[in-house]
């Protein structure tokens, strides 16, 4: 029990001050979370709009798919990407391996089919809400599109955030293309795999400590925005 108690109280000082390892660390995930959590939202929130709006043969089938997609392996992208970006790969030759950006593209193919089903699902019943005012009016596809994203703005901000809590927790890809390199591709998830491996149980709970903050901060953050829209009629 002493242990434990020494061993938060020491991961509970990294944090307060700024241990440089814990810092670095932290600002890498971020910076690889928010990167892949942007790319998804410019790719899923297009199909997802494009979806909502079109009304095409095969259409319950490409949901179906998308919905599928939302539980994708992470280690099978993971191994998708490395065999892609590989030297032996087509995409070899960029150097991407083992490098934050493999990193993002990996968490942006995990987080791409969530942002766009749950955003399809958002847009498509606020389409139907507007669907024969739409028409009376002769909008073309690209002004419904803008017009039901700007409506559902609020809700859409919550897609992005459960997005971006998804590629926080995220360890079985990143560990694959990133290889978890001290100072390089270590973030808060394969650090604390790491750590714990080694029975460096302070720095592990340091990181746990952040990562659980960052967590409740996106629930937080989500259930705000859903009052908000609620209390504004966008929801």
């Amino acid at each position: 029990m002493n242990d434990m108690t020494d061993s938060l109280w020491t991961a509970l000082t990294h944090i307060v001050t700024f241990n440089p390892d814990l810092v670095e660390i932290v600002l890498l995930s971020l910076r690889v979370s928010l990167s892949a959590t942007l790319l998804s939202c410019l790719i899923g929130l297009i199909i997802g709009a494009t979806i909502a709006v079109s009304r095409f043969r095969g259409r319950s089938l490409v949901i179906i798919v998308m919905n599928s997609l939302m539980g994708l392996p992470p280690v099978v992208v993971g191994l998708f990407v490395y065999l892609n970006l590989s030297r032996s790969g087509p995409f070899g030759w960029l150097g991407f391996l083992y490098t934050p950006t493999a990193m993002i593209i990996a968490q942006t193919i995990l987080i791409t089919p969530i942002v766009a089903a749950l955003s399809r699902q958002i847009l498509e019943d606020i389409y139907e809400e507007y669907r024969e005012q739409f028409e009376s009016l002769s909008l073309t596809k690209s002004m419904r599109t803008g017009a039901i994203l700007w409506d559902g703005r609020y809700s859409l901000i919550t897609v992005a955030l459960a997005g971006f809590g998804r590629s926080t927790a995220e360890v079985g890809a990143v560990i694959i293309v990133g290889g978890n390199i001290e100072h390089l591709t270590r973030v808060m998830t394969t650090a604390i795999a790491l750590e714990t491996s080694k029975g460096n149980l302070q720095m592990a709970m340091a990181l746990g400590l952040v990562l659980l903050c960052i967590s409740l901060s996106i629930n937080i953050l989500v259930s705000s925005l859903r009052l908000t829209a609620t209390r504004l009629g966008y929801a």
